[in-house]
């Protein structure tokens, strides 16, 4: 068998893989109902932010939790940062908030997300009496522009959520607050607006779309993870995977991903909800976005020394096991799908050009049709996400524009080839720095009391976000 044809049969075997994958979610996704919600009192509740140089976003942030969250504590990690960011906490610790800053300096700081929130972890735990009931205490991981939703104490707190002693984790979902945005760069013109706009909208709608479905198929098998942004954990679930070192996060690059691995390897189970969510902005910048994804690859890639202790667990069923393995696996099969598709491709066109007949005789022969079924299962992989994004979360969408952010999507999920290639070559030359997103908000005036209705809702998403 030639590599052509090894490419031709891997591209199909792995196309209809996915499709079949894709047929799965989506049908979870359409059939996904509210929960209950609960009694927020019966808990605790603490914030954790980890910042580095956020004076642009965290002083609207911290008003905005004391307005909705007033009885939870919020614990803001400074991570060496160079700029106003610590004197905007502090103002309002003064101010009598149940603020407190937790201060990294070098050479301990800017060591990685994981190390911020194990440094808030260790400074809540030392902050706790000692008849404090970990089982009650709730932990809520929030980017520096984070915007939890007023209801989200609420929805956790139901019986399917942190009612129930087996959850460790809650995820909300994500949302893009700048989806909306007509011109998000007033200096630029208006094509390179219109691809800000649509790329804002692509992030929302992949978060409440396909990653949202993966999510709430993962209910099904017991294998709910948990992201960096609106991650609720129970103080005692951090206790059982952080017990030897008071360190509960990890080292790896997708430092979420890899908690919520450990929750589950130590007998906890997550959830995921639609009804409450989190606020974040979404990036302008292809740059900044495939630097983020690449971040995302690469994580995920270093927790693939999971896998063992995943397969020999009796906290995995066979089904979760292949759940989780599916998704650690996308980056190295984007590597394999980037040879498997790209080899076809350059044969064709390399036919088309050299023998012109025959190219047109293969088409003539039953190969056109071929060519356009290929093309309308992996475009429509894709593309069937805007219609349902249109149903479920944006109904005043027209139909035509639904239709469009889908076939955009398809465009989008092809730089994910680009991004597992990076990723790759940043682990083999063993490169694991974190690269701190750059803002478009402006830092606001000092102010320690800036009032609510101030809030600044066109930060963007902070240099920690995962």
């Amino acid at each position: 068998m030639t590599l052509l044809d090894t490419s031709i049969s891997l591209s199909f075997v792995l196309g209809i893989s996915f499709l079949a994958y894709v047929a799965v979610i989506v049908r979870n996704y359409l059939r996904a109902r509210s929960r209950p919600p609960g009694d927020p009192e019966a808990f605790d509740w603490h914030f954790f932010i980890p910042c580095r140089d956020e004076e642009a976003v965290i002083g609207t942030t911290l008003d905005y939790l004391g307005e909705y969250f007033p009885e939870a504590t919020v614990w803001v990690v400074d991570d060496h940062s160079t700029d106003g960011t610590a004197d905007l906490v502090r103002a309002r610790e003064r101010a009598g908030r149940p603020v407190h800053l937790v201060s990294r300096r070098l050479p301990e700081a800017r060591t990685g997300k994981g190390d911020a929130l194990n440094a808030a972890y260790q400074a809540l735990n030392a902050g706790l009496w000692l008849d404090t009931d970990p089982d009650r205490v709730i932990v809520c991981v929030l980017d520096a522009d984070g915007r939890p939703s007023p209801n989200t104490f609420e929805v956790c707190a139901g019986d399917a959520y942190f009612g129930d002693p087996r959850i460790g984790g809650v995820q909300v979902e994500v949302r893009m607050s700048n989806r909306d945005v007509a011109r998000p760069l007033p200096d630029r013109g208006r094509i390179r607006n219109r691809c800000a706009r649509l790329l804002a909208r692509l992030q929302d709608l992949e978060f409440r779309g396909p990653i949202s479905a993966m999510q709430i198929t993962r209910r099904h098998t017991g294998t709910v993870n948990v992201g960096g942004n609106g991650q609720l954990t129970r103080l005692s679930a951090l206790d059982s995977v952080g017990l030897d070192d008071q360190r509960p996060w990890g080292k790896a690059l997708l430092e979420d991903f890899e908690l919520g691995l450990r929750l589950m390897l130590a007998g906890w189970r997550n959830g995921y909800t639609t009804d409450a969510w989190v606020d974040q902005e979404a990036l302008w910048s292809v740059r900044q976005l495939l630097t983020q994804r690449v971040r995302w690859a690469q994580g995920s890639m270093q927790c693939a020394r999971y896998m063992r202790p995943i397969w020999g667990s009796r906290e995995f069923t066979t089904l979760g096991f292949l759940e989780v393995l599916y998704f650690m696996a996308q980056p190295w099969l984007q590597l394999i799908g980037l040879v498997a598709y790209l080899v076809p491709i350059l044969a064709f066109s390399y036919n088309a050009v050299t023998y012109p007949r025959f190219t047109l005789d293969f088409l003539q022969h039953g190969g056109a049709p071929l060519l356009l079924i290929y093309l309308l299962i992996g475009v429509g992989e894709f593309a069937i996400w805007g219609p349902l994004y249109r149903r479920r979360c944006e109904p005043g969408l027209s139909l035509g524009a639904a239709l469009g952010y889908g076939l955009a999507l398809a465009l989008y999920a092809a730089a994910t080839y680009v991004v597992a290639v990076r990723a790759f070559w940043r682990l083999l030359r063993r490169r694991d720095s974190w690269h701190k997103t750059a803002r478009t908000a402006q830092p606001a005036p000092f102010d320690p009391i800036d009032p609510i209705d101030r809030f600044d809702q066109s930060a963007t998403v902070g240099g920690f976000s995962s």
